[in-house]
């Protein structure tokens, strides 16, 4: 999937259909010249739901979907005859997906299990035939009920990524070469800032034939929380994985102070945050020798007391395998 076909947000404008009106028939046929009201009731409207489906990634196929609406109900007939049902629309998403009302911003529901399904706009109740306002004294009713308009309304679609590992870093941090030494994805590398716009997923293959899915999120600078840069449309997708992975460069002149500056933007952002496993690596350490990372390591047990740590090298492929061990462990403890 290219970067240009990730979309995570959208906004669409549903419709259910309104329910068909009731009819006001009489009964007639022949010897029966005033056989009494027999209209039937109108047809509901069709519904707008959304289904959650595994295989999509992307609200891509949305993008240029904006209108949608569901079919009308059929109107009653005689012989107490129902209209049909309107036609139901589905609109399938990926899992992740949060719904919000556009015009309050209330959250109204979330899809996260494959093939869930959750009504989005009811349609419109069908209107009852004559045949239902009959009485002792108004043996020929010549009223029925039309039937109820649907709902139209303006949503937001979100999509939050859905992975047990976030990697979290600043711009060019090396999120993108660790996932690619881990997994089979291939993100867009290079040597400057917010190479990565768009989440990246990947699935790292573990002992056993098990495996679990690492996300790469696009960096994060300070201000995030408050939406500079593009902070908002990284952030979101941080809060659906299990365990946080803070990637820290071993040249950064403080590596407890940016660190400190990450943590401090998810919690501003949300305060739960702080409750997801959390674990930092030391990234780029061919270029420590054995002395130098010593010391280093004297100097981080203090700093990091309580968070575990460890070096790595995702281009001399050095603790890759550890890391990977210690993933698992805290996914599945």
């Amino acid at each position: 999937m290219t970067e240009g076909n990730f979309v995570d947000y959208v906004k669409i404008f549903v419709s259910s259909g309104k329910g068909g009106k009731g009819s006001t028939h009489l009964h007639r046929e022949k010897f029966i010249e005033k056989g009494g009201p027999d209209g039937g009731d109108g047809g509901r409207g069709g519904h707008v739901y959304l289904v959650g489906n595994k295989g999509l990634w992307t609200l891509f196929h949305l993008k240029f979907a904006r209108h949608i609406k569901a079919g009308n109900g059929g109107d009653g007939s005689g012989d107490r005859s129902t209209g049909a049902d309107g036609d139901d629309k589905y609109i399938e998403v990926p899992l992740g997906t949060v719904v919000k009302d556009k015009e309050t911003g209330e959250i109204l529901f979330e899809i996260t299990d494959d093939g869930e399904k959750q009504v989005l706009s009811r349609g419109g109740k069908g209107g009852l035939g004559n045949w239902h306002f009959r009485s002792s004294t108004n043996q020929t009713p010549r009223y029925s009920q039309p039937g109820l308009p649907g709902i139209e309304m303006d949503v937001i679609l979100e999509l939050k990524v859905l992975a047990d590992v976030g990697l979290v870093g600043f711009p060019n941090a090396g999120k993108s070469t660790l996932l690619s030494v881990l997994t089979s994805a291939k993100p867009k590398i290079a040597d400057y800032p917010f190479t990565t716009l768009k989440p990246n997923l990947g699935i790292v293959a573990y002992r056993d034939f098990q495996s679990f899915v690492i996300a790469d999120i696009p960096g994060i600078i300070e201000g995030a929380a408050e939406g500079k840069g593009l902070g908002h449309y990284f952030l979101r997708h941080i809060e659906r994985n299990s365990t946080l992975l803070f990637l820290v460069p071993v040249d950064t002149p403080d590596i407890k102070g940016e660190y400190d500056i990450l943590v401090n933007e998810l919690t501003k952002y949300n305060p739960e945050m702080l409750d997801k496993e959390r674990m930092v690596v030391i990234s780029k350490c061919d270029m420590l020798d054995e002395e130098l990372k010593a010391e280093l390591k004297a100097e981080l047990d203090v700093s990091f007391k309580g968070v575990p740590y460890m070096f790595i090298s995702s281009i001399a492929q050095q603790g890759l395998t550890e890391l990977k061990d210690k993933l698992w462990k805290m996914l599945n403890e």
